[in-house]
């Protein structure tokens, strides 16, 4: 996948929208082909349309960005323990953003009072797409806790994915949360690019292991409303349309002295509050817009409107395109009232958008960004993203899966969830009527397209191809008809034959059931010394390969060198660039022993038959797993703390090794697949949740192909 910088706030009014759409435009001049994805909508107040970041960005540049997932989508998935799912559609739109781009900037939820879940959810997207995180909030003395608690939240085995901090709003008074604040109103700008950083700051980000990307000082005409903006927050009237549309407002003064004592409030982008009789005031205010000074408008209180004939003699002054507005309210009450107006850029203002995004490009640390773009990055592939993949390649493979065990209530809901999802045309056998009544009991109608097989009308046909596969063997008619009896029996001869794609069992069969069929009537595959399996251990921070776990006992070093290359190059199949750990009880040199010898053995004989694999020998498990164990076990070695295909020396250390994970950690596993069979065979845990079934399916598909 691209590079992907997740980008999220501090708490509500950090900027975060105008920060991530202003990384983009820094990409961008440093000719890094650059995208935006917000994956999940999180409307402001007063919103009602699309998500704004979405439509700005489409707006302003040419990027086109997938709609984001609906937030009250994404909360029912949380609430239904359902963030698997919720992360496998993020990936869905993160990858139609990648398209053509280098880098995918992210933009997270805020974390502010109507959503506490949004740490939670980004950090499960910063995990799903192996994101690095930047965080973004204000100069404020809270900044040292809003470091620890963002690393903490995103902290992995091997280190935080937080790389740097980009602060905004630096020297504005209030912290920049309104636009037109109270004890400002007769003041003039805020201290803008001349603001400098508290030292208390600089010494906070200074002392962390996270880089001040960059300080963006605070300008009040880039989030100056328009005077639509202020019509249409207030609800005004319009007495005057003039230039409503695109004149700003930067400061707004409340004329309640006389004439003489408010001459100096006659400002350009000043809008002047005042009760619509109070003439006099009115009068001024053209004369100044007369004169050329551009007011930002004229707000109008208590209702009242200026004397006919005052408007008659301000008529020029009205046409120079000063926007007049009426509300009802008083003066006071309406000043107020516009001190709390976001600070928040209109959906719509794309002229600001562009200007805002120049303005944080301008301040944003483009050497550095250029390096960390350049940065070899050792991929990892995240659940959802192996998930989704999965389930990609699988419905574009189109294949048949039988699955023998009909009649089993969570095999029949996986194969109506695989017909929904378009991951394989799954094939039950079983007796209809009570495969029917099964999926009721369940609360689901199966699909009618979901291929339901008799085996009791069909078992017959089979006789004959099967004792001429087996006749070397000895087979006769009478044993043939008596095997036949057992569905897996009859399901790998459907495979044998071809009228399938791939076979999925073992929610009732235990593991020597379900392969034994395969082994005599499949076979190997010629390029396969034996018959192996791997499971795909879907880890919190990644996906990882265990083989063998489930087939051979006691495996020579041969044997277990062929496993180790099996196993290499069903990772690479299914994304996984292989760094593959053999597995002992001791780490390089300093064990001895007939089962270290052994590992190490069949490690030096993948070397000479595969040079190009990335493979390292003994390793203990955590010194293969962890990066901070590697540094003092295995220092050299370049498979240490990154390896994701762990080779176990035994059936006893590989199964026992997978469960413990699985169970303990409430971890998905998907598997066992099986390796070295000419056709797809695939054994399920007969622990196996609806969940697991369905990604088995889609592996098993995806095997045919």
């Amino acid at each position: 996948m691209s590079h992907a910088f997740l980008l999220v706030s501090t708490g509500s009014g950090s900027g975060l929208t105008t920060v991530s759409l202003g990384l983009v435009r820094s990409l961008d001049r440093l000719g890094i082909r650059a995208s935006f994805c917000k994956p999940i909508a999180q409307l402001h107040d007063g919103d009602f349309g699309p998500e704004r970041s979405t439509q700005l960005i489409e707006h302003v540049t040419n990027i086109k960005t997938p709609q984001p997932i609906n937030l009250h989508r994404a909360t029912m998935l949380l609430g239904n323990d359902q963030e698997g799912l919720l992360m496998e559609e993020v990936i869905e739109l993160f990858q139609q953003s990648t398209i053509h781009a280098d880098v995918v900037i992210v933009e997270g939820l805020v974390a502010d009072g109507h959503a506490g879940y949004a740490t939670r959810l980004n950090a499960a997207v910063a995990k799903a797409l192996d994101a690095e995180l930047i965080l973004v909030g204000r100069p404020e003395p809270e900044l040292d806790d809003y470091i620890d608690i963002a690393a903490n939240a995103f902290n992995s085995e091997n280190g935080t994915a937080l790389i740097g901090v980009i602060l905004n709003k630096v020297g504005a008074s209030g912290g920049g949360d309104a636009v037109l604040q109270l004890d400002a109103l007769q003041s003039s700008m805020d201290q803008g690019e001349g603001a400098q950083l508290p030292a208390t700051i600089t010494e906070t980000i200074a002392a962390k292991a996270f880089h001040l990307i960059g300080a963006i000082p605070w300008q009040r005409s880039l989030v100056a409303p328009r005077m639509s903006d202020v019509a249409s927050y207030l609800q005004a009237e319009i007495v005057n349309e003039g230039d409503v549309a695109w004149r700003r407002v930067e400061r707004i003064e409340v004329c309640a002295r006389t004439v003489v004592n408010t001459l100096s409030v006659y400002q350009p982008h000043t809008l002047l509050i005042f009760p619509g009789d109070r003439d006099d005031v009115f009068i001024a205010a053209c004369m100044s817009a007369m004169n050329g000074v551009p007011l930002a408008g004229i707000l109008l209180t208590g209702g009242l409107r200026p004397n006919p004939q005052v408007t008659l003699l301000c008529a020029q002054a009205l046409q120079t395109g000063i926007p007049v507005l009426l509300v009802e309210q008083t003066s006071y009450q309406t000043a107020v009232t516009l001190a709390q107006m976001p600070a928040e850029v209109a959906v719509d203002d794309y002229e600001l958008i562009d200007k805002a995004m120049d303005h944080v490009a301008n301040h944003l640390d483009a050497t550095w960004l250029q390096a960390r773009c350049a940065v070899e990055r050792q991929p990892r592939l995240s659940p959802a993203a192996f998930r989704y993949q999965l389930i990609q390649q699988a419905s574009r493979a189109h294949c048949r899966i039988v699955l023998p065990e009909g009649e089993e209530p969570r095999t029949i809901m996986a194969a109506q969830q695989c017909q929904q999802r378009h991951i394989a045309h799954c094939i039950l056998l079983g007796n209809p009527e009570k495969i029917h009544q099964l999926a009721l009991s369940q609360g689901i109608v199966l699909d009618p397209t979901i291929e339901i097989i008799d085996p009791v009308t069909t078992r017959q046909r089979y006789v004959e191809p099967m004792v001429a596969l087996r006749q070397h063997k000895g087979m006769t008619t009478e044993v043939a008809e008596d095997q036949l009896q057992a569905r897996i029996v009859l399901a790998t001869m459907m495979l044998a034959l071809d009228e399938v794609d791939g076979l999925v069992a073992g929610a009732l069969h235990s593991t020597a059931n379900t392969v034994r069929p395969a082994f005599q009537l499949i076979g190997t595959s010629e390029s396969a010394k034996l018959v192996s399996s791997i499971f795909f251990m879907c880890l919190p921070d990644q996906v990882v390969v265990y083989g063998d776990c489930a087939i051979n006992p006691d495996p020579n070093a041969e044997q277990l060198a062929d496993i180790a290359i099996q196993s290499a190059d069903s990772a690479s199949c299914f994304g996984l660039q292989p760094r593959v750990a053999m597995i002992s009880y001791s780490t390089g040199e300093s064990g001895a022993g007939s089962e270290v010898d052994k590992v190490r053995q069949a490690t030096a004989i993948v070397r000479k038959l595969r040079p190009d694999l990335l493979i390292d020998g003994p390793l203990q498990y955590d010194a293969a797993a962890i990066a901070s164990v590697a540094k003092s076990k295995a220092p050299d070695s370049k498979v240490a703390g990154k390896a994701n295909v762990f080779i176990f020396p035994d059936l006893n250390t590989g199964n026992t090794t997978y469960k413990a994970v699985q169970r303990s950690a409430h971890v998905v596993s998907v598997g066992p697949m099986l390796q070295g069979l000419r056709k797809p065979v695939n054994d399920l845990s007969r622990g196996a949740s609806v969940e697991d079934i369905v990604y088995t399916i889609a592996l098993t598909a995806i095997q045919a192909i």
